[in-house]
């Protein structure tokens, strides 16, 4: 009878791996367990569909647009739509707060050291107007809802009231109607990105002659120059506006999506 004992890592068992929050998921089989892969999944096609909802709506605005497009463009199933979003205006009210909440979180982060509201509204003006000219898309989006009912709580539009107010507390713009400054601002400013858009983007072409002999042309400088303007009208000296409008700006730390 051999009653010698196994070599060691022979004849028995391999002992289970202990399972860690690091490989708790890939514990024993060393590969993802199907609700990880689900969860990735969900996150992926939740992305596509934003994605998706947000080059229709802001092309052609919500109203336009059929769920069944949105799931066609992100090559999504019908019924797919109704995991993550309950209705057309739910994914629109999820667009409008990732573009308008998002970015102005980045300004407000970017510009927390700024003590001068003259320049925190120049900054964010020029912010939203280069990044308008990086991605058109958000651009657009922007333009389209940029007037909506929710203009003054929330996104760009509240962070815009509010510095108005600071810089009346602080003496620094003269103390006007805070809601008519903030009128004339968002609308040069939308202003501005439309031309951004049209113009400086190309996909309108160039300014037509009878209108270039009037204004100058947008050029790459639109963001400073509209900043001026708008501290300009604010009460701020020309040459004052200017060198705020032209100071270095800080850079934006936008961070995606939770949910993507």
């Amino acid at each position: 009878m051999n009653t010698a004992k196994p070599a060691p890592g022979r004849g028995r068992p391999p002992r289970a791996r202990r399972a860690t929050p690091a490989n708790a998921a890939t514990a024993d089989t060393g590969t993802e367990t199907p609700m990880t892969r689900g969860a990735r999944r969900r996150r992926e096609t939740r992305a596509r569909l934003l994605d998706a909802a947000l080059r229709l709506m802001a092309e052609r605005g919500m109203d336009a647009v059929a769920v069944n497009e949105i799931t066609e463009a992100a090559d999504v199933g019908f019924g797919s739509f109704y995991n993550h979003f309950e209705s057309k205006e739910a994914i629109h009210r999820a667009l409008t707060d990732l573009v308008f909440e998002e970015f102005a979180d980045a300004l407000d982060r970017a510009l927390a050291g700024v003590s001068d509201p003259a320049e925190v509204i120049a900054a964010s003006i020029r912010h939203t107007l280069e990044r308008a000219r990086r991605d058109g898309v958000w651009g657009r989006f922007l333009l389209r809802e940029g007037l909506s009912s929710r203009m003054l709580t929330r996104g760009l539009g509240a962070r815009l009231l509010r510095d108005i107010q600071k810089g009346i507390a602080a003496g620094r713009f003269p103390p006007d109607d805070a809601l008519t400054a903030f009128i004339g601002l968002a609308g040069s400013t939308l202003a501005a990105l439309a031309v951004e858009i049209e113009y400086v983007n190309g996909s309108a072409g160039t300014i037509p002659p009878d209108v270039s002999r009037i204004v100058a042309s947008p050029g790459p400088d639109l963001p400073e120059r509209t900043a001026a303007a708008i501290l300009r009208f604010l009460g701020l000296p020309d040459g004052e506006a200017r060198e705020i409008a032209r100071r270095p700006l800080a850079e934006l730390d936008v961070r995606p999506d939770p949910g993507t």
